[in-house]
């Protein structure tokens, strides 16, 4: 079957997926996108919502669906999961999430499916290497949002405090999307220029390392403190969502923190977390050998190690 690369489909129809739906809708790169959810009022009411914007945005086709229809789409999004609650860590959802892929992938092999598999619910990179598992895709086919939007979160606060343009920055956060990931401070730089220099040169003399702890704190936590005022996170994952599906659907071969399989680098193999990687029309092209120093080496081996525990709890492991 041919793949219609203009045609996505989005599995779940809560916060996360009518938001990612909704920044699609605005972003031209569709001409069709198909909401399935296990409750199909659900997936029809938000589909009839967002639609009623197309006439302000490029046309698109907007509905509900079934698996049926996957076998030519571009780009599948998973977003259906059970959500984080207060107090909840990401990995506390491995279980019940584990379970509820092991009922969505088998469906979308049956569709025929062949584009690239996007997952977006949490834990994001343990349910990627459970979908890879699953799946009948080429692990570069199957890859997971990742530290994209913490590495979105790392470049605002760091804007902030340098009073600079968020776009200038390029810093990566790496490792799993939750609490052991890794900000890589060694390779962060503000348009080339080494990020302890920039902040000398915008008057932060001082206290460099208490400043680096406090923005790493701030990016990994944020999550959880907008779950507490509001109950789920969904506007920014939603853009991260935009931005991968941009680096697809036009092979932008641009680099992004993505969920990805580890294959021996850094002495890390067979199982997924987010680094650096070139993504473009066939998923990931090739992981981006960033520079770490030791102690950014060491806290991503063990984040690997968090991983890999927690993988083996749920028996997805050899």
């Amino acid at each position: 079957m041919t793949v219609n690369e203009r045609k996505a489909a989005i599995i779940g129809a809560g916060f996360v997926g009518s938001a990612s739906a909704f920044a699609l809708m605005q972003s031209g790169l569709f001409t069709e996108i198909i909401l399935i959810d296990s409750n199909r009022d659900k997936a029809d009411g938000e589909a009839m919502d967002i639609s009623h914007g197309v006439p302000f945005c490029t046309p698109v086709n907007i509905h509900a669906g079934d698996y049926s229809e996957l076998g030519d789409a571009g780009v599948v999004i998973i977003t259906a999961g059970a959500a984080q609650k207060p107090g909840e860590t990401r990995l506390d959802l491995v279980a019940k999430n584990v379970g509820i892929f092991r009922s969505i992938i088998p469906s979308i092999n049956e569709s025929g499916f062949a584009g690239i598999l996007l997952v977006v619910a949490n834990p994001v990179d343990i349910l990627t290497y459970v979908a890879q598992k699953l799946s009948n895709l080429p692990a570069n086919r199957v890859i997971g949002s990742g530290t994209t939007l913490d590495t979105a979160r790392l470049k605002s606060e760091l804007g902030k405090h340098l009073n600079v343009d968020s776009r200038s920055i390029h810093s990566f956060i790496i490792g799993e999307h939750g609490d052991s990931e890794i900000v890589a401070w060694s390779s962060a730089n503000v348009s080339g220029v080494p990020i302890n220099e920039f902040c000398e040169l915008r008057g932060h003399y001082c206290d460099h390392k208490g400043a680096m702890e406090r923005i790493a704190a701030d990016v990994r936590d944020s999550a959880y403190r907008i779950i507490e005022r509001k109950g789920a996170t969904y506007y920014g994952i939603a853009m991260s969502v935009r931005r991968i599906c941009e680096a697809i659907v036009n092979d932008e071969k641009t680099i992004l923190p993505v969920s990805n399989l580890m294959k021996g680098a850094y002495g890390i193999e067979n199982i997924v977390l987010s680094m650096p990687a070139i993504v473009g029309k066939d998923g990931v092209e090739t992981q981006i050998p960033i520079s770490l120093n030791e102690k950014e080496t060491i806290a991503l081996m063990k984040s690997a190690q968090t991983l890999r525990q927690t993988a083996d709890s749920v028996g997805l492991t050899e």
